[in-house]
């Protein structure tokens, strides 16, 4: 079946086409600016509420919570409810909650509009990347939208981190309504630019009993982490912390085995490529805020930087990101995801383990200014390849259910590692210390920062050996949206060639080859 938004002649996309992806493209544009813009405020937030560091890493955690914790659910409705809907309905939620999180004067507050606006991205994400992978046939055209998709991800952060350092001088809050107008202008373009989907008949119900275990496991989780230093990790209340958390999560498992319709559907997890996709995001995007997370609090708290200076020592990464993204569509169909993740990451642990050598008086451009250069060329190359990977070889009726725990994978990383990093380095550090003694204990949590990227590099490896296709049995690739075959309505067929090329090696599918059938 073919979008009703595709274009009869090969390889050229209608205005509406055009349009539909670019309202997609604004709600990922508006996820990235405010992780971005909130993560340089910290400081003013920090100092005009009276927040302690780790009270203040909830200000990041309870929007990643929040948005973590029922992906799998809005990635489902998605697909049960209709995409468009789901998408419409969370992107009015999320331009009211930047509102409220602009208005609000105590720090539980701010967390709880932050937990509200995590929730509302928690359907929109999903929603918007399986409209995109549900429009789009796998292979080139899909990698080229994605590449776009990811490119305004990356111009929404950079652009974040300036706009933050320049409101920040003014107000902290004025980093929290910004989205909000920008998010009201999508929602009416996408009422009338986004097309009607059908929904999933024959459904068994929503898995309500799920989304509460699930979302609550992950709550205790970072609970219990961020709580461990000061109860001791080795005490009866941490660790029965964590036995409640391995019991919630066998319970999550066991719903989602007896559920009529699951959030995740169990067999998913069989691929090999889908567990290195899911892995690999948890392990980049954990090390990556909590890199930025201590980066920001040492640039200003002390080497006494303003916000719009620690934005603009930030910015090459992001820059670098948005420049490139557009061409990683072509590089993925030339070598495959696997080779461009694991080559991301090596580049993320070489800009980590280059950071370990800052002092109280760094020279910018020979060690901070490499190391955003090196994290940037690691983002332009990881996160496209992960999204690809991820969708690639799914039905059109799971692409919300995947494009959700691929979502869940980075949210819950970020926030879990994030919280293992602060609890680190507030281990390590006591009031009234040194400025020399602070800078030992965020070093202690740089370290721990380069230990998940490191631990992330052998996640990628086994996807370097699969098999590449035979030559027999692939067939032509196809420039056109709409060249589908009317019996494979996933639209793989049509797309063989770019199994072991745009997306990733045939074997990287899982179980059963996609694209090696006998024809």
């Amino acid at each position: 079946m073919t979008s009703p938004l595709t274009h009869p002649v090969p390889g050229r996309w209608t205005p509406r086409l055009w349009g539909t992806l670019l309202v997609l493209c604004a709600a990922m544009f508006l996820d990235a600016l405010d992780v971005s813009m909130v993560g340089v405020a910290l400081p003013s937030i920090g100092s005009e509420l009276d927040l302690s560091t780790a009270t203040l890493q909830w200000v990041v955690s309870g929007y990643i919570l929040g948005y973590g914790g029922l992906l799998l659910l809005g990635g489902r409705a998605a697909d049960l409810l209709g995409r468009r809907q789901v998408f419409l309905v969370a992107l009015a939620v999320f331009a009211l909650a930047s509102v409220l999180g602009g208005l609000v004067d105590s720090g539980p507050l701010l967390i709880a509009s932050r937990f509200i606006k995590g929730l509302s991205a928690a359907f929109t994400a999903p929603a918007g990347l399986s409209i995109i992978t549900t429009t789009f046939a796998e292979g080139p055209l899909r990698n080229r939208a994605l590449s776009i998709y990811t490119t305004c991800a990356a111009t929404g952060f950079s652009m974040g981190l300036v706009l933050s350092g320049l409101l920040t001088e003014a107000s902290w809050r004025l980093t929290m309504l910004l989205p909000a107008p920008i998010a009201v202008v999508a929602l009416f373009a996408g009422l009338k630019l986004i097309p009607r989907s059908e929904r999933e008949k024959n459904h068994g119900g929503y898995d309500i009993p799920g989304a509460v275990v699930g979302t609550a496991s992950m709550l205790l989780l970072v609970f219990t982490v961020v709580q461990a230093p000061q109860a001791g990790w080795g005490s009866a209340r941490t660790l029965l912390s964590f036995l409640a958390v391995a019991v919630l999560l066998s319970v999550f498992t066991g719903i989602e085995r007896r559920s009529p319709s699951p959030l995740i559907r169990l067999g998913v997890l069989r691929s090999g490529s889908q567990i290195r996709a899911q892995l690999g995001a948890m392990a980049f995007f954990g090390s990556y805020v909590g890199f930025q997370f201590l980066v920001t609090l040492y640039m200003q708290s002390l080497l006494g930087w303003s916000a719009l200076h620690t934005a603009l020592a930030f910015l090459p990464a992001g820059a670098l990101v948005a420049l490139s993204s557009t061409k990683v569509g072509a590089v993925v169909d030339r070598f495959g995801t696997p080779r461009l993740i694991a080559a991301g990451f090596a580049l993320m642990v070489a800009g980590y383990a280059l950071f370990l050598r800052v002092d109280l008086d760094p020279v910018y451009a020979t060690l901070i200014l490499p190391t955003m250069l090196l994290i940037g060329a690691a983002c332009a190359l990881v996160f496209p390849s992960l999204n690809i990977q991820a969708t690639n070889g799914v039905d059109d009726h799971e692409q919300g259910m995947v494009s959700g725990l691929l979502n869940t994978s980075v949210q819950v990383g970020g926030a879990i590692f994030l919280a293992v990093v602060t609890a680190v380095v507030t281990a390590n550090s006591s009031e009234g210390s040194s400025p020399q003694d602070t800078l030992d204990s965020y070093r202690t949590g740089l370290m721990v920062v380069t230990g998940i990227a490191l631990a992330g590099l052998p996640i990628t490896l086994p996807g370097l050996r699969a098999r590449r296709p035979r030559e027999s049995a692939v067939v032509a690739r196809s420039g056109r949206i709409d060249q589908v075959a009317p019996s494979d309505p996933t639209g793989l067929s049509s797309q063989s060639a770019g199994s072991g090329r745009s997306g990733e090696p045939v074997g990287e599918r899982g179980a059963e080859p996609v694209g090696v059938h006998d024809r």
